[in-house]
């Protein structure tokens, strides 16, 4: 059975870990913003291309 203070201690140096591993997260995700713009421009033209060869549906009328 942990004492108190210990199992405090332990948790305070467990959440400190996560903040330091989401700002390490933050920094990297901040440091790929050019790449990100250019994967979803270009997702955008697959799909304007997948749009575009799509067969158009047939109407009767």
């Amino acid at each position: 059975m942990q004492h108190p203070e210990t199992r405090l201690a332990l948790h305070h140096a467990r959440a400190a870990d996560l903040r330091a591993q989401a700002s390490a997260h933050r920094l990297t995700t901040e440091a790929r913003q050019p790449y990100d713009i250019r994967t979803r421009l270009g997702w955008t033209l697959i799909e304007v291309g997948l749009r575009l060869t799509a067969p158009r549906p047939v109407l009767n009328a």
